[in-house]
């Protein structure tokens, strides 16, 4: 436990361990008897006192008092004798008492308590007393701060009291984990409840600041302290909830091909869009996941179109109603004119209760997109693509565009990026100058010490600032702090190596915010697609190979991109990782959860939160549990991916570390993917993919609800070896798949691919029709 090597019991230790055994397998077989008879005499409640003394783990004897005690109290010489009450409630505390005696942490012990107390038979003043000897006993048991939550709300004990209480015990121990922890939950509480003297937040926040300032500084090394500075950067960032991109952009005109031809296919992805239909992804990215996005919270207004007959989805990965990303569809009709013919549409969100987010925040600004979309007119004949070319991904196939219509396509970009979308202006200056003096102190303790934690929590104010100061709209790129923060994640790879993938992932994906936010960074993977006989694609491609990235983000501002390479590189998945919030972003804990694999914490979350029969996904996290629980509960709607990119036709992933298709999860969404190369990864060379939270399979809660073979042509028996590929690739559209290079590439599966998609002309370079 917490590191420390177990020792091989002596002879003398493994005969005690068998005698006590043996005498516990008596108890348990008498209490068992007693148990299944519904027997609740003084001889069967020692038998079962006797057995919990010894070992207070056992729930089922815990849940027989239960059963006991409530039988007893409903005897007609108890049910209206005070006293009676009163002693068989006092008997149960005892039990409870000399079972927490025998093992402090014992969970069914203290769920029995609460149980009892809320009876309403029993002394809180008793239970604090006993509080009170335990917590000097221990001062970071989490249980006895939970119970003691549990008593004072029963006492209705002011917070601001109990607030004090968490001050004195933090001065008696700056490491005491379970203190902070409670300190946070009061804090929220009497902020929520704009008490006397904690309004407004940020004098609050600022005391609080200065306060745990005090306990890094002391023991920087120590983490207790650390854990409540981060709470105290997420609120701190927390803003109202705000529309940060969408596509089309704000203030762009927007020309649609129909027939799959461009009159110049290196046109401006800005200004071009091929589609063989008249239909337009409008996507809106906020900057956090919200819910409710539907037709009566965002208006479009736009000839032909009616509002409110639009269906929104969520672009989130476990269609759950929350998500960053979400989508809809226009729909133009064909109007039999000679030429095109321009739509003005404009998109409003009111400043309204209906758009919340995950944590309860409400869309703050009352905002609104403009843009044209120009449509041709109707043509009966269509152009003849049977016999158009592959794609090639080789450094051959692509040439550098020329400077002058580059810098002229990516003014667009970072013009558009800047557009004020927002009718209302939010002050930040706060919370800027807040995260500026955090900056300056974590500076001032690093230059005294090298402390691992320091670094990282400046590389984390870092980035919060950069995301305040975007949010602000001031412009900053001539200042950015990212070259600072790859330094100290490469410093973090050095000093921490057992957490090397971990700063690897947060240097991939602040490598990429750098490369997007910076115009001139951005150049340099822009390319052209030289094969002029393609001609179904936007030659404007982003090439973001041989970067050595092991995950991405930075989506909201990708939304545009058509054809995207990520080849050789070292990513395990398509999804993304979002926010500031780094460290809690490991996939592997939601894994765990939603496998209910036997690791320890995750037999301890679904004994103590979801008891073991609540769907990881549909949980929500109780108002009393800790910070990081929450946060990581807040993954389950913050992890998407390449989803969010509509317009992708064109992708290349290969020579990655994909090790199975449920990697490829997000792609599921992509109508307009035509071209996939996943080639050269390690799909199939790992029988379990433990390395991901999810896992597509037919009893799965994400993929079941869709699993219907008998609606396909293809024998069960076919799929059954191959379901990830199923649930992956059946409702795409590709052209053009390769496959080779990976473990499960043979002949077998090719034939499913082939069956599974009907428009697939190219496989793994060979024409298959």
């Amino acid at each position: 436990m917490h590191g420390r090597p177990r020792k091989a019991p002596t002879p003398e230790e493994q005969e005690a361990f068998s005698v006590k055994a043996s005498k516990l397998r008596t108890l348990q077989s008498q209490f068992l008897q007693f148990h299944h008879a519904k027997i609740y005499t003084k001889e069967a409640l020692d038998v079962s006192a006797k057995l919990l003394e010894s070992n207070p783990e056992y729930y089922t004897a815990w849940n027989y008092r239960k059963l006991a005690v409530q039988h007893n109290l409903n005897l007609p010489e108890v049910e209206n004798n005070e006293e009676s009450v009163k002693l068989i409630l006092d008997e149960e505390l005892r039990l409870v008492e000399n079972a927490l005696k025998r093992n402090f942490k014992s969970y069914g012990a203290w769920h029995h308590r609460k149980w009892v107390l809320s009876k309403g038979h029993s002394s809180t003043d008793r239970e604090l007393l006993l509080l009170g000897k335990f917590q000097k006993a221990d001062t970071r048991n989490f249980h006895a701060w939970n119970y003691r939550r549990f008593v004072t709300t029963l006492k209705n004990i002011p917070n601001e009291k109990e607030l004090e209480y968490t001050t004195d015990m933090i001065y008696d121990n700056f490491s005491n984990y379970s203190a902070w922890h409670n300190r946070s939950v009061l804090l929220s509480q009497l902020l929520k409840e704009k008490a006397k003297g904690y309004s407004p937040k940020d004098n609050v926040f600022t005391e609080e600041y200065e306060f745990v300032r005090h306990a890094l500084f002391t023991d920087p090394d120590d983490q207790s302290g650390w854990f409540y500075h981060l709470w105290l950067l997420d609120q701190t960032v927390k803003l109202e909830t705000l529309l940060v991109s969408s596509w089309p952009p704000h203030g762009s005109n927007l020309s649609i091909s129909v027939d799959g031809l461009f009159g110049d296919c290196s046109l401006s992805p800005f200004t071009n869009l091929q589609t063989n239909t008249r239909i337009l992804p409008l996507v809106l990215y906020f900057s956090e996941a919200v819910e409710n996005v539907c037709s009566s919270t965002v208006v479009i207004e736009c000839e032909n179109i009616a509002s409110n007959e639009l269906v929104w989805r969520s672009l989130s990965g476990d269609g759950t109603g929350s998500a960053q990303a979400w989508l809809t569809y226009l729909s133009f009709p064909e109007e039999h004119t000679h030429s095109e013919k321009a739509y003005q549409v404009k998109v409003s969100l009111a400043r309204s209760q209906g758009i919340f987010s995950s944590t309860g925040v409400h869309h703050g600004d009352s905002s609104h997109i403009e843009f044209s979309v120009s449509v041709p007119p109707y043509r009966s004949e269509h152009v003849d693509l049977k016999n158009e070319g592959k794609i090639s991904w080789s450094d051959e196939s692509f040439c550098t565009h020329d400077a002058q219509f580059l810098e002229s396509v990516l003014v667009n970009l970072f013009h558009l990026e800047r557009t004020k979308i927002d009718e209302t202006v939010v002050d930040y200056q706060w919370n800027i100058t807040t995260i500026n003096n955090e900056i300056s102190h974590c500076r001032e303790l690093l230059s005294t010490m090298n402390c691992k934690i320091g670094k990282l929590t400046l590389a984390r104010l870092l980035m919060a600032h950069d995301t305040l100061m975007s949010y602000a709209g001031t412009s900053h790129r001539n200042v950015s702090p990212h070259a600072e923060i790859l330094q100290l994640y490469d410093d973090l790879k050095n000093m921490d190596p057992a957490h090397l993938h971990h700063y690897q992932d947060e240097y991939s994906i602040v490598l990429l915010k750098q490369i997007i936010s910076n115009q001139e960074l951005l150049l340099k993977h822009c390319r052209e697609y030289r094969d002029p006989h393609f001609p179904r694609i936007n030659k404007f491609c982003l090439r973001f190979n041989n970067l050595s990235l092991s995950r991405i983000g930075s989506m909201e501002q990708l939304l545009w991109v058509q054809v995207l390479d990520l080849s050789y590189n070292q990513l395990k998945t398509l999804e993304v990782s979002y926010g500031i919030w780094p460290l809690l972003v490991n996939c592997s804990l939601l894994w765990q959860l939603a496998m209910k694999e036997h690791v320890l914490w995750s037999r301890w979350v679904h004994g103590v939160y979801t008891k073991n029969n609540d769907n990881i996904w549909i949980h929500t996290p109780p108002l009393d549990s800790s910070w990081y629980w929450k946060k990581v509960n807040t993954l389950k709607t913050e992890m998407q991916g390449l989803e969010v990119m509509q317009l992708l036709s064109c992708l290349n992933v290969s020579y990655n570390k994909l090790c199975s298709f449920t990697a490829l999860e997000p792609l599921k969404l992509l109508r307009s993917l035509k071209v996939l190369d996943i080639s050269y990864n390690e799909i199939g060379a790992h029988s379990i993919d433990t390395r991901r939270y999810l896992c597509s399979s037919p009893l799965n809660h994400r993929s079941g609800g869709d699993w219907k073979t008998e609606e396909s042509e293809i024998h069960c028996a076919e799929v059954a070896d191959y379901w990830e590929a199923y649930a992956i690739f059946k409702n795409l559209n590709l052209i053009q798949l390769d496959l080779k290079g990976n473990a499960v590439s043979n002949e077998k599966i090719k034939s499913l691919l082939i069956k599974l998609l009907p428009s697939l002309k190219w496989l793994d370079g060979e024409s298959c029709r």
